[in-house]
């Protein structure tokens, strides 16, 4: 025999744990170099553990569910064996470690969204494989169950997850779906929040106990920046192979403005301000497990194109789950855009140890007053959260100034005056 340890990887200075979601791989099966073994979940993000050798997964020391630190021992595989022999371990290893069905790896990546115990279902593929029709069916099968009370009951039983533990998949924190409770009844179910949901929560209360939180708001006429954008719009996708969206034209204007007045890219730390040379502005996306920010590093030394490039990978690597800790670390500013679920108004909460954040909203056609005349024009209300420790006022409401200038006078970005 041959063995290695399968551990955790080291995580970022800011994790101190992480949770061990759905082993891929059952005690005695075969595992290729680079194949993935596990998902784990941090407070950041969703991680995929490869095997390090090629062999046979002959042991698994931390189960689904099981918290675990950087550099722990999880599993242990032999690089010596082949599956074959290595089957009379599999037989004795214990029934909460035995899968009972092969999953496809579409199947597999449904059944986690769905919250569906794959390994449980009937396989309708070669040689009993589970495939994500399988999945369809058992989901719709579950949608139609007349006691949703008690097919979530018994989802978490068979999850396999420890009492307290997140269970892995989910939107937004809830790892199951919500319970469709008939009229009448008084059901209720209790689902503990996942490590990137308790991890968000913990953040926002921080930031509100420990930062003085002002907002101020103002109003900017999109018009030039629409006309501009529908002007080059199509010659702009053909060239640079990417849409030409809002964002980074907001991204590009925030820039301006920080560089402009930089305690607002600024961030406290004990009774210092730490005024930062550059300028890593993060864009709050929403994904089905929880809000993440990632990073776009050197902002200001980004095109427009490179900006909605990288805006539109983020996004996509968000609904995966694929980004990593390093994309999500950092930041000096942030940006929120409400406006993309039709909010009006809002006030965002600082992401510390920043210490301010831009929330922009919907764009709507609404009267303003224009030379003495009432007109029609597509106004998006700004606002500015900011640390009041740091960040008076004045800066404040100049800063959204600068910004509003920015949007409303487009030319200026593109020609850098």
């Amino acid at each position: 025999m041959s063995i290695i340890e399968v551990k955790v990887p080291q995580l970022s200075e800011s994790v101190s744990e992480a949770t061990l979601l759905t082993w891929q791989k059952k005690v005695g099966e075969a595992v290729k170099e680079g194949e993935n073994l596990i998902d784990i979940e941090t407070d950041k993000v969703v991680l995929e553990l490869p095997a390090i050798k090629s062999g046979v997964l002959v042991k698994i020391i931390k189960v689904d569910g099981s918290q675990v630190g950087s550099g722990e021992v999880i599993a242990q595989i032999d690089t010596a064996a082949v599956a074959q022999v290595a089957a009379p371990v599999a037989a004795a290893a214990p029934p909460a470690l035995t899968q009972t069905a092969a999953v496809s790896p579409s199947a597999r990546k449904l059944a986690h969204e769905h919250d569906v115990d794959a390994a449980s279902l009937q396989g309708s593929g070669k040689h009993g494989l589970v495939t994500k029709e399988d999945v369809l069916g058992a989901v719709q099968t579950s949608k139609s169950t007349p006691t949703p009370l008690q097919a979530a009951e018994g989802s978490l039983r068979s999850s396999g997850a420890p009492t307290g533990v997140p269970l892995a998949g989910g939107g937004g924190g809830s790892p199951i779906a919500p319970v469709q409770v008939p009229v009448g009844e008084r059901a209720e179910q209790r689902v503990p929040m996942t490590r990137i949901r308790q991890r968000i929560a913990e953040r926002l209360l921080q930031s509100q106990q420990n930062a003085a939180i002002l907002t101020t708001f103002n109003e900017v006429n999109m018009q030039p920046v629409i006309d501009l954008r529908n002007k080059y719009k199509d010659a702009f996708e053909k060239k640079h192979g990417v849409k030409l969206g809002f964002s980074s034209f907001f991204i590009k204007a925030a820039v301006i403005a920080l560089q402009k007045f930089p305690v607002v890219n600024a961030s406290v730390d004990g009774n210092d301000v730490i005024y930062h040379g550059y300028f890593d502005i993060g864009m709050a996306i929403g994904s089905e497990r929880g809000l993440v920010v990632p990073i776009l590093r050197n902002a200001d030394q980004l095109s427009l194109a490179d900006i909605e490039k990288q805006i539109a990978a983020f996004a996509a690597r968000a609904k995966d789950g694929k980004l990593t800790m390093e994309e999500l670390s950092g930041g000096t500013f942030s940006i929120t855009n409400g406006g993309v679920f039709g909010s009006m108004l809002s006030t965002p909460i600082i992401n510390p140890p920043q210490s301010a954040i831009l929330g922009i909203h919907a764009t709507k056609d609404r009267p303003v007053v224009e030379n003495g005349q009432v007109v029609i024009r597509p106004i998006n209300y700004l606002a500015l959260s900011y640390d009041h420790r740091i960040i008076d006022g004045r800066e404040a409401v100049q800063f959204l100034g600068t910004i509003k200038e920015a949007l409303e006078y487009p030319g200026r970005v593109l020609l850098d005056l």
